[in-house]
């Protein structure tokens, strides 16, 4: 555990000091497109994010390669060479895209040009397996097909998914996050090694996400472009076929003991197939949704429009900041839940506790304008939004500056008599001599 938090901890410390600098250097190259119809953010922000992410991505896996334990991954396995030559692609397609477009359909055949140079390296489905059955061999022809498929498809479902700020990198961090917990229990807890690959990506992934995070938290100063929404996806999905397919259930059976036992186990595996990713079923679910919607209305797969699920939230009332927490919310319920139906068969307790989680988001997501605030003593460790000395300070700040601009002298307070604007309120008349008062 100590090797994969050292390469998550290089990668997001390389992806976080590299963003600076590309952010200076996407201003500098113009790489700040206008704000289109469809852009929720009201000023020019740089691309060119993936840049970043690439070298935290390259400086993670180099730090593996010299790791005692990590270091047979790469003596064992192609796929990181692998994953490294596709990656280089799609980034390399991003960093055009960001800076003086690409037509989608160059982008989706470069994107099965990257799977295809995967799988040429190794990096592929070679079977699927089913328990009480065995594996499922499939054919060179049929292994690509599903393996392009699957990348393909998860590229785009994240790059789909990003429109504001920090959504796809906290989004795709959750999903690395909960891949990771499973397929670092396949490979120690159960001693199954072709699981060591994706447990390698998925912790490289989580050190990218947090490393780019900090920038592009809303207000985001650099946005990761297509350069790093396909890379992400594109390792992410690498996580995927990895642990897919190279894993004989019959192998799991043996520590189970039972075949039931081992479907549980191995649920989130078949899951990815047909999501194609349980761990982003939210992107995977709006990807779907932007097609048909689309095509219903006549028009290319690939036009944009703000018809994506972070735009209807907006639409119905909530903030920026909330939206993207929402969407957090329902990605980590589906990926941890996955995880959770994989480690214990007594599933009774999962779906109650699934239910009342659901339950809590569905009340926040139909009340967009309720703001819950924190107690007094936890007002230091929370958002400054969320503070209730903060906001009765600003209402308080709000309601004096309109007061000082109201024009109508009217409106405004009485001040000891004072009944306009500039009046000074009235003093009490000194007593004079013959006045009728004694001195």
């Amino acid at each position: 555990m100590r090797e994969y938090l050292l390469t998550l901890c290089v990668s997001a410390a390389v992806t976080y000091l590299l963003t600076g600098p590309v952010r200076k250097f996407a201003i500098a190259a113009g790489a700040m497109p206008p704000i289109r119809a469809r852009d929720v953010h009201r000023e020019p922000t740089p691309r060119l994010g993936g840049i970043a992410m690439f070298g935290g991505l390259c400086a993670g896996l180099l730090v593996a390669a010299h790791l005692s334990n990590l270091s047979s991954v790469y003596k064992l396995s192609s796929e990181p060479r692998a994953l490294l030559s596709g990656a280089g692609l799609i980034w390399l397609l991003g960093v055009l895209d960001d800076k003086w477009g690409v037509d989608a359909l160059i982008k989706l055949g470069v994107q099965m040009i990257a799977a295809g140079v995967m799988v040429f390296q190794g990096l592929a489905i070679l079977w699927i397996p089913v328990p009480g059955i065995g594996t499922v061999i499939l054919t060179p022809v049929q292994s690509t097909l599903l393996t392009v498929a699957l990348v393909v498809i998860t590229i785009n479902a994240v790059n789909f998914v990003d429109g504001l700020d920090g959504l796809a990198a906290g989004m795709v961090c959750i999903a690395a996050l909960a891949f990771f917990m499973y397929a670092y229990r396949m490979w120690y807890g159960y001693g199954i090694e072709q699981a060591a690959p994706a447990t390698l990506f998925a912790a490289v992934l989580i050190g990218m996400c947090l490393g780019f995070l900090p920038h592009n938290i809303h207000p985001a100063r650099i946005f990761m472009g297509d350069s790093g929404s396909m890379l992400i996806g594109l390792v992410l999905s690498s996580g995927a076929i990895s642990i897919t397919g190279q894993v004989d259930p019959d192998a799991i059976t043996d520590f189970t003991g039972s075949t039931r036992e081992t479907v549980h186990f191995m649920v989130p595996v078949y899951m990815p197939l047909l999501l194609p990713l349980t761990m982003i079923a939210i992107p995977a679910a709006d990807l779907v949704l932007a097609v048909v919607r689309r095509t219903w209305r006549g028009q290319s797969p690939f036009a944009a429009d703000r018809g994506h699920l972070h735009h209807r939230l907006l639409e119905i009332g909530h903030s920026h900041s909330r939206a993207v927490m929402i969407m957090y919310f329902w990605a980590a319920l589906i990926a941890f839940a996955a995880v959770a139906f994989s480690v214990t068969s007594s599933s009774l307790w999962i779906v109650l506790v699934i239910v009342a989680l659901s339950a809590v988001g569905l009340v926040v997501l139909l009340l967009p304008t309720f703001r819950p605030h924190a107690p007094r003593w936890a007002e230091s460790v929370v958002p400054p939004r969320y503070r209730r000395r903060r906001r009765r300070l600003k209402a308080a700040a709000a309601a004096a500056e309109r007061e000082m601009r109201n024009p109508d002298p009217a409106e405004r307070p009485a001040l000891n008599g004072a009944t306009a604007i500039g009046d000074r309120p009235r003093l009490p008349e000194r007593p004079t001599a013959g006045s009728g008062q004694s001195m």
